[in-house]
């Protein structure tokens, strides 16, 4: 019997959602702070500017930008929408750094470091490399390497991303399989040659939000967490 997933050599990882919980770390520290906003909600509005604000880059209205400045326009909107007046600058600053402090998911540290001794892992995602590093640093998490948008001026679901990650190993796109918890996201990729892996997280938006975690045949693999993926992967 041949072992599953033979010819794929990279695991290619979107991080936010994937392997770290952002809305409830956001909701945690909003809550802490005091400012009379619901967390949860305030969580939801700040990721809900996040693809108008890159398709700003994307369409050319503002040029590149990373996203630690997007999250910094977008927090800038919705204090003003959920009327807070009370933070002074240094106060935003760390707000917006909460992005840095994200904690990875129960499986998430375990998962990759069993997928890691069979396969090169590294992250794609659309957060830039600072934050990126910020992020594992905190959460330790083991990547080979870190592989952002940044790199590739270029924001998925762009192919330049997907690509990029096969040039910059210097294998076929076949060879690469990203993972992630967003069907629109895999199936960019799937457009371009990859394989595919859908992680359920149907915590991702909170308990008040369920996300629909059903399968989509077009993947390669569907798993319950990174420890299950590792499973199906022999790893």
């Amino acid at each position: 019997m041949a072992t599953p997933g033979k010819e794929i050599k990279i695991l290619a990882f979107d991080v936010f959602g994937t392997v770290v919980d952002w809305h409830g770390r956001i909701a945690r520290e909003v809550d802490a702070l005091g400012l009379g906003v619901d967390g949860a909600e305030f969580a939801l509005a700040w990721r809900a500017g996040y693809k108008p604000a890159m398709q700003r880059v994307m369409t050319g209205e503002l040029g590149w930008t990373k996203v630690d400045d997007l999250h910094r326009m977008i927090l800038e909107d919705i204090l003003r929408r959920f009327g807070v007046t009370a933070l002074d600058d240094a106060q935003k600053r760390h707000l917006n750094l909460v992005w840095h402090r994200l904690d990875p998911w129960p499986d998430a540290v375990q998962g990759i470091a069993r997928l890691k001794r069979r396969f090169t892992v590294c992250t794609l995602s659309n957060g830039n490399i600072g934050l990126l590093t910020a992020i594992a640093k905190h959460g330790g998490l083991p990547w080979d390497c870190i592989l952002s948008a940044e790199v590739f001026k270029a924001y998925k679901p762009a192919p330049a991303t997907y690509l990029g990650v096969a040039e910059v190993f210097d294998v076929a796109p076949g060879e690469v399989m990203l993972v992630a918890a967003h069907q629109d996201d895999l199936a960019a990729a799937r457009g371009c040659g990859l394989k595919t892996a859908y992680i359920e997280r149907p915590l991702e938006y909170g308990a008040a939000r369920v996300n629909d975690v059903s399968p989509d045949p077009a993947n390669t693999f569907h798993a319950r967490d990174l420890l299950d993926l590792a499973d199906q992967l022999g790893a």
